[in-house]
């Protein structure tokens, strides 16, 4: 991460943090229509350009409510920019045809090109850990859900019926079969060489 200042516009990223609805009416009235444009103008239409703003937003709640994303530029190139690469690489998966790109008034920067390689980074992360959670049992994803949800895990035992001590050891169980699928991943080899 830069260790610049934090730029003003932070405040969007702690916005979408905590779901402030003015916040989000905001982004969507000032930023999205240069994107849906940009969709528009590259082989994209309306809903397309409305599907790639809500997984750009999704993936920056996540990566702000997870670590605390610090943004060190204005929001509008950060925003743009993932949402470019998330509709190139949309197209780039529909054709192997070359993809033109109509629009290259793009912020350039340091700042701009860490910010945008950390978001890139813990989407696959997320997605890694969402595909390997996938595959395990129904026990461990109840008993892991729930005690992501719950702290304690005198809590977590009693809400799913089960002694203390069964809990946690099934927990550490659990966890190291989802650490073991994660390592063994041919993806999170491609994310660790990318670090």
């Amino acid at each position: 991460m830069s260790k610049n200042q934090i730029h003003e516009d932070q405040k969007y990223i702690d916005g979408l943090a905590q779901n402030n609805s003015f916040i989000i009416k905001m982004i969507y009235e000032k930023f999205a229509p240069k994107v849906i444009h940009f969709i528009i103008r590259n082989n994209g239409n309306q809903i397309n350009a409305e599907d790639v703003i809500q997984e750009v937003l999704i993936t920056i709640y996540k990566q702000a409510t997870h670590n605390e994303l610090r943004l060190t530029c204005p929001f509008d190139a950060y925003f743009f920019l993932l949402c470019k690469r998330k509709w190139l690489n949309e197209l780039k998966k529909k054709s192997n045809k070359r993809v033109t790109i109509q629009n290259e008034d793009l912020f350039k920067g340091e700042e701009i090109e860490d910010l945008i390689f950390e978001t890139s980074i813990f989407e696959q992360k997320q997605t890694l850990f969402n595909a390997m959670f996938d595959k395990l049992g129904k026990a461990c994803k109840d008993l892991l859900n729930t005690s992501f949800k719950l702290k304690s895990m005198e809590v977590v035992a009693s809400t799913l019926n089960i002694s203390y001590a069964y809990a946690r050891k099934k927990k550490s169980q659990c966890i190291g079969k989802l650490t073991k699928l994660i390592k063994e991943s041919s993806s999170y080899h491609q994310i660790k060489n990318n670090l």
